[in-house]
């Protein structure tokens, strides 16, 4: 077990995981953090999308406190982040680019930037229109956490400066996300917010095999779709489903669907959680591909990589039950060896015990983790 550290995050939401996937990755990680001891601020702009649309009440890990603006979040916690071990700032952080600023310059351990968005932020970052990170502050953080690896890190150290890019992927909870017997429902799913470069990809891989199989059942769940989709008749739409809802969801199909936005395709080593959720259930996963896939699932054996509508359409029609529960499972014991929320726990500790090392000499020093407990 390493010494118990002073964590202060600023994150998008931890209340409210609507139209986001932020408040999943968060409540994992900070709950993971919590059983190892650390003690964990969570600091949240109240805004009123997420204020009305709280699907969390009572569950929520560690300590959360709203902040109205800047002004307040200075006012308020100035000393917290003073005196953290760790201060970590998230993507999409209202006004993150002054936030980033001020915890750079208040906090005296280490600041950590948490990108839960890199390749998008990536893509932002090269247009001069992120609004949530200035290309200057990069440099500024003693660590960059991506949920991206491979060549983004090298970008992140190359052309930005930062001193210490490491992945930290998205994860899962095993007690929340688990095999549990349920009627199937239907014969594959999806779940995701809508989002127009993703819509061609769930076209071909969803609504495709809906339309030439009508005897299959068929549901995608998530809000922000346009009206103007037309749903085949065997295509079930859900608006959204809160986070206690997704075990059930994934439990009762047969296949489940992932879909990968263009930017993160485009970066690969990518993965988001929600193939991690679903292999938890044991749910066999039909993605589509993109580089770095084959390092997390081994394909044909843990996962299906679809290329095209008749791919999806032969395997959820025609395979036989026997291989594919073997797939569901072999996935299921993937992530739990290698890819649970207390795994990215156990990661962020040793992360910290580098850039606490590396830091510049005119900040105090930070309690160290002891990585040979780690």
């Amino acid at each position: 077990m390493s010494m118990p550290l002073d964590i202060v995050i600023l994150g998008l939401s931890l209340r409210s995981s609507w139209g986001n996937g932020h408040a999943t990755t968060w409540r994992a990680l900070v709950g993971a953090l919590c059983e190892r001891g650390h003690r964990v601020l969570f600091l949240e702009r109240d805004v009123p999308w997420y204020a009305g649309n709280q699907d969390a009440r009572g569950e929520l890990p560690g300590r959360l406190e709203l902040y109205g603006g800047l002004d307040e979040l200075k006012q308020a916690h100035a000393e917290a982040v003073a005196a953290a071990d760790l201060v970590i700032v998230g993507s999409y952080v209202p006004d993150g680019i002054e936030v980033g600023q001020w915890a750079q310059e208040t906090a005296r351990g280490v600041v950590a930037f948490y990108d839960i968005d890199t390749p998008v932020t990536l893509a932002a970052l090269g247009r001069g229109e992120c609004a949530y990170l200035d290309p200057a502050q990069v440099a500024g953080y003693d660590l960059y956490l991506s949920f991206s690896g491979g060549r983004s890190l090298e970008v992140l150290a190359s052309k930005y400066g930062s001193p210490l890019p490491v992945p930290l992927y998205c994860s899962f909870d095993p007690s929340r996300y688990y095999p549990e017997p349920a009627k199937a429902e239907h014969d594959l799913g999806y779940m995701g917010t809508y989002s127009d470069d993703r819509q061609p990809v769930l076209d071909e891989l969803l609504l495709q095999p809906a339309r030439s199989w009508e005897q299959g059942r068929f549901v995608v769940a998530g809000p922000q779709y346009p009206d103007h989709i037309q749903w085949p008749a065997n295509v079930d739409r859900i608006e959204h489903l809160a986070p206690a809802a997704h075990r059930g969801f994934y439990n009762r199909q047969r296949f489940t669907l992932n879909v990968t936005r263009a930017d993160m395709v485009a970066a690969g080593w990518s993965p988001s959680v929600r193939l991690f959720e679903a292999a938890a259930c044991a749910t066999p996963i039909i993605s589509d591909a993109w580089e770095g896939l084959d390092s997390l699932f081994t394909p044909g054996r843990e996962i299906l990589i679809a290329e095209r509508a008749a791919d999806v359409t032969g395997w959820v029609r025609d395979m036989p039950e026997e291989e594919r529960r073997a797939i569901g499972e072999a996935a299921r014991r993937r992530v739990l060896a290698e890819h649970t929320a207390a795994h990215r726990a156990e990661a962020l500790e040793r992360y910290f015990d580098r850039a606490a090392q590396r830091r510049s000499p005119d900040r105090s020093a930070a309690r160290v983790c002891d990585d040979s407990q780690a």
